[in-house]
């Protein structure tokens, strides 16, 4: 075990991650900065907005979501997670 300083925020230049699961975060958190450096600021947006208007739960125990940085966004009605 060590230390590193390694903080992943928008603008970091991936190198091994194809995709992220994760669940919705704190807002301004560091876990959010590190979803908003693989999907960017307007997605992330996205994906929020679409949680709340789902009910999905968020923090800890709450609804988990795949995130794919090359995946084109997917209608509400074809997504996986839909609740309605």
């Amino acid at each position: 075990c060590g230390k590193t300083n390694l903080f992943i925020y928008p603008g970091y230049q991936w190198q091994v991650v194809e995709g992220l699961i994760t669940n919705f975060h704190l807002p301004r958190s560091s876990l959010l900065m590190l979803v908003s450096a693989m999907v960017g600021r307007e997605r992330l947006l996205s994906l929020y907005q679409d949680a709340i208007a789902l009910s999905y739960r968020f923090y800890s125990f709450g609804d988990a979501m795949l995130i794919l940085p090359e995946a084109r966004d997917v209608p509400r009605e074809q997504g996986i997670g839909n609740r309605e």
